[in-house]
């Protein structure tokens, strides 16, 4: 597929939401990708008509963050956010983003293998971590030994 904008082969293909049910498919290459990502706002507006403008002017995307100051319309032509209090100024904006993207808006990812399954077993963990040490320091190595071996055997259930 080509470039919609010159005779390049596309590498990029955007797809802006006008309406409620009104989509622009894009087909661009990476250097028109690029421009029509990082042109400003008011061009596009300008491009998708006024009420593409007076959305930007009266709705969130004219709104910033009052720590970092970045806009929303910032965030939507770079996909990065400028701190972590973005996401409770922008909250409106990205539950729904989120939640196409990634069909949840909370983590739920792996845990790593090692990690313990309780939290039992956690301070178990930590008091027996801190015995350890102290054993070391005391060079009682053979009761340091013990109390390695019982911390690898609750890391490895």
């Amino acid at each position: 597929m080509k470039c919609q904008r010159c005779t390049k082969a596309a590498t990029m293909h955007i797809t802006e939401i006008l309406a409620e049910e009104q989509f622009e498919e894009l087909h661009l290459c990476e250097d028109c990708a690029q421009k029509y990502l990082y042109e400003p706002p008011s061009k596009k507006a300008a491009k998708e008509g006024e009420a593409a403008v007076a959305e930007d002017e009266s709705g969130a995307m004219s709104r910033s963050c009052p720590v970092c100051g970045i806009k929303f319309v910032e965030f939507r032509n770079s996909g990065r956010l400028g701190c972590p209090h973005d996401y409770s100024e922008f909250r409106e904006e990205l539950v729904p983003l989120l939640e196409n993207i990634h069909g949840d808006t909370r983590h739920a990812g792996k845990s790593p293998r090692r990690l313990p399954q309780t939290r039992k077993t956690q301070t178990e963990l930590l008091h027996l971590r801190k015995q350890l040490q102290q054993a070391v320091t005391r060079e009682a190595y053979e009761e340091a030994a013990e109390l390695r071996d019982r911390i690898r055997q609750l890391e490895s259930s």
